[in-house]
């Protein structure tokens, strides 16, 4: 089978103009990749992700925890919050690390680090990449 010059071409600028849409989305995802975990006493907490500025997202997770909370951010990671069921305003603990497991597994440590018996995970977050 034959194809004609001008088939070719416009094959060719489908194709271009298709790639230069994938790469344009994922700036725009990764361009969104500001993230924040406030925690506070008692298993208080706030999360916000995938916002343009770490300051919007700051604002967004301290507005939803309830008391005097702690905001910290994560840009491309994922934050989680562990308390101490047998007593939720005692012990607990967090961590911000680029995947979920990794700030999972040490949010529950530093729980029991800071004196924890029954730490559970709370609360956790990742952002557009964690």
């Amino acid at each position: 089978m034959i194809v004609s010059t001008a088939v070719a071409r416009r094959r060719a600028l489908f194709v271009l103009t298709f790639t230069l849409l994938v790469c344009a989305s994922r700036l725009i995802t990764e361009s969104r990749a500001a993230g924040a975990f406030a925690v506070g006493k008692c298993g208080a907490y706030g999360q916000a992700y995938d916002y343009p500025a770490e300051g919007a997202a700051r604002a967004a997770a301290l507005k939803q925890c309830n008391g005097d909370c702690k905001a910290i951010t994560m840009k491309h990671a994922c934050a989680a919050l562990s308390v101490d069921m047998a007593n939720p305003c005692g012990a607990h603990g967090y961590a911000v690390k680029p995947h979920i497991s990794g700030s999972l597994n040490e949010a529950t440590r530093e729980c029991y680090k800071y004196g924890g018996k029954e730490c559970v995970i709370r609360a956790w977050a990742c952002d557009a990449k964690g």
